[in-house]
């Protein structure tokens, strides 16, 4: 049977044990022997092909072989659509009315190009940069969101060997100056809306010569003749002009080798100064073979895969590398136009594309998951009778090996799978903990969901779940190009002794993993250890099956008052799971005895939990502030705490409901989703001191 037609059930099909100690070792006290997937328990996999050593030879060999297929595909913005409606807000004390705008989005049909065109486009981006002054080593800065052209241009300079230097679009002036001015970048790509952002940061960055925008946005002119006025040295042209400028000027590439830098990337610096990660080329496929050992034999060519996530983070760059290498499909879309409650007059990009792969952060999980349910809820007894008794026995026919599931799939979930285009065969949770459950329920109601986890310092590598060894007890064991051991953290109580699972902070080695910070020896000494071993701060334990968990991370465990740590991720992971949450951020004072939570409340359910209590108001600005509705909220969180086997201390007790959604404009998460806690903290500072007030 081919990758194309498999079908996944989330179950353990394959038998344990699916890690093994790597033979001949010296046993070590205070660490656990060196685990690697059976596969590669002789040598770590470094490849994904002998041909293939670098992104250049990835690019082209993929090419060769699949020629005239679908590469990717990308929307045009048709039109924006603007609402405003009068909300009450509480502003200083007082209720006001102010508006409130919403945009919606008109968007074209997908327009695909094939893996030939694909090489064409990237040697005349290519040739292009030559031109405009660019040679081997010269870095290219990378400043933009996730797009087609946004990875053209990354392989474009890979035909060259120009390292890129890649920083979240959401990063902010400084964190851009540090990354510009660290890497003497000599050029930069970036969205046309953040013109004035670069304008600024150019005073700093001298060595930048050439500033390329990217034309499926519409440019500002005035923002293009400030910039030009104030640095008239600087050549400013679209990436078309680019491409026009590399067909009419062609060279022969430069290919790269393993040893030379791909790109140095750059973290979302949510604590401190971002730190740059140098990435070799031999890191980059090493990640793609990596992968590929897992779950290639499931995703290959006609297999559509939906890239959303920031190209600037880790996971989203090597799952789109490999999907190239795997001959599947990219659709590129964006996350405020994912669903189809964010545009008009045209489908979300979900429905649209019909992806038969999805990554996902827990955050976008999270919400499909509170949107079928919503749909169940609204329907009929009957109808949330069926549901909710067909997902219980799926679960029970799945564990058991009894046939019969997918006449379930037939039946009662035909309709959910339709929600995300009826395609959906595998999907993948990264970047933070997802709650069990909401594991489950994706994996019973659309596909098995997979988890991975991984670092920018090991180039996403980490664990890998393989789908047929499904848990939802477990992330699952390593890719094939990465080992793994835990290490005692004595100071919490985590030992490589402990029964009945050995414990410990997590280390990693192989071919992916990095060498040193950029330019930053002291944090180079902190993390990676002179055999090659990086420290990754998570604390993890190994199960029966060999599998990984990851039970804890080391800066997010909090001593509380009473001298017991707790695990802000993991109760978020839980509490997560509660319909009242779109987003939440736990937070415990060392001098207080329990943690409270910071929370984005679901509007329909807190609007539900409003209209019980019979409490008035239209808006999320005005319920947020009501007392009696803050406690209601509180009690719905800390009855999903206690069901989800949290123990007394872990209970919340107290929360902030915040009136806004936390996005990376308004700082208060990263463009990876991830919290940024300390600007949650900061912004929420009065609130979140009322609260422990009041619960005290």
């Amino acid at each position: 049977m081919t990758a194309k037609h498999t079908v996944l059930v989330p179950r353990l099909s394959n038998r344990p044990p699916f890690t093994l100690e790597v033979p001949g070792q010296e046993p070590v006290e205070g660490e656990t022997p060196v685990r690697r997937i059976p596969g590669s328990i002789k040598e770590l996999v470094s490849k994904p092909a002998e041909n293939i050593s670098t992104v250049y030879e990835l690019v082209r060999v993929s090419v060769e072989k699949y020629g005239n297929a679908k590469c990717m595909g990308s929307r045009k913005l048709v039109k924006t659509h603007q609402e405003t409606k009068k909300v009450k807000k509480i502003v200083d004390g007082e209720e006001q009315l102010v508006d409130k705008n919403w945009t919606f989005f008109e968007l074209s049909a997908y327009e695909y190009i094939t893996f030939n065109e694909y090489e064409q486009l990237t040697l005349q981006l290519g040739a292009g940069l030559r031109k405009l002054g660019l040679e081997k080593d010269s870095r290219l800065h990378i400043f933009a969101a996730t797009s087609q052209n946004w990875l053209s241009l990354s392989h474009g300079a890979a035909s060259q060997s120009i390292p890129i230097v890649t920083a979240y679009d959401t990063l902010g002036e400084e964190g851009l100056k540090h990354s510009m001015v660290a890497t003497k970048a000599k050029a930069i790509f970036l969205d046309p809306h953040l013109l004035p952002t670069l304008t600024n940061v150019l005073k700093a960055a001298t060595d930048v010569e050439a500033v390329i925008w990217n034309n499926q946005h519409k440019l500002n002119q005035d923002h293009a003749d400030k910039l030009k006025a104030a640095y008239p040295h600087i050549t400013i042209l679209s990436y078309e002009e680019l491409r026009k400028l590399g067909e009419d000027n062609p060279v022969e590439p430069v290919p790269p080798k393993p040893e030379d830098l791909c790109c140095i990337m750059y973290t979302s610096g949510s604590t401190g100064t971002p730190k740059g990660v140098p990435l070799k080329h031999k890191a980059v496929v090493a990640a793609v073979a990596g992968v590929s050992v897992i779950v290639q034999p499931f995703i290959g060519p006609g297999d559509g895969v939906l890239t959303y996530l920031p190209l600037a983070h880790i996971l989203e760059y090597v799952f789109e590398n490999a999907s190239l290498h795997w001959g599947s499909t990219m659709g590129y879309g964006n996350p405020k136009t994912l669903s189809d409650s964010s545009v008009r007059n045209c489908l979300g990009d979900i429905k649209e594309f019909k992806p038969a792969v999805l990554v996902g952060v827990p955050a976008v999980w999270e919400s499909v998951k509170k949107g079928i349910i919503a749909k169940v809820n609204a329907g009929s007894p009957v109808v949330r009778g069926l549901f909710w008794g067909a997902l219980a026995l799926k679960e029970r026919l799945l564990a058991a090996g009894i046939p019969g599931s997918g006449i379930l799939d037939a039946i009662v979930f035909k309709k959910i799978k339709e929600a995300t285009g009826g395609r959906m065969k595998l999907c993948m949770n990264g970047g933070g903990p997802v709650a069990k459950d909401t594991q489950k329920f994706i994996s019973m109601a659309i596909c098995p969901m997979i988890i991975g986890y991984g670092l920018t310092e090991t180039a996403a590598m980490g664990t890998l779940q393989n789908p047929l060894e499904w848990t939802s007890e477990s992330i699952g064991a390593m890719p094939a190009s990465v080992e793994a051991k835990l290490v005692d953290f004595a100071e919490a109580g985590y030992f490589a002794t402990n029964k009945p699972n050995p414990q410990g902070e997590i280390w990693l080695r192989g071919p992916t993993v990095l060498e040193g910070y950029y330019e930053n020896p002291k944090e180079t000494a902190e993390a990676v250890t002179e055999d090659g071993w990086f420290k990754t701060g998570d604390v993890g334990e190994w199960d029966k099956n060999g599998h990984l968990k990851i039970i804890d991370r080391k800066k997010n465990l909090i001593k509380t008052l009473n001298g017991e740590y707790i695990a802000l991720e993991k109760l978020e992971s839980i509490y997560r799971s509660a319909p009242i949450v779109a987003n939440i951020c736990v937070y415990a004072d060392d001098s207080k005895a329990k943690p409270i939570a910071i929370i984005v409340p679901a509007e329909p359910h807190l609007k539900k939990i409003a209209e019980t209590l019979g409490i008035g108001g239209e808006s999320l600005e005005e319920l947020v502030h009501d007392k009696k509705l803050q406690a209601a909220v509180l009690k719905e969180l800390q009855d999903a705490g206690r069901a989800g086997g949290l123990s007394g201390i872990e209970i919340i007790e107290g929360v902030v409901v915040s009136d806004e959604e936390w996005t990376p404009q308004n700082s208060l998460v990263t463009a990876a989703q991830k919290l940024n806690r300390k600007g949650i903290l900061s912004k929420f500072k009065k609130e979140v001191t009322e609260a422990y007030s009041s619960s005290g």
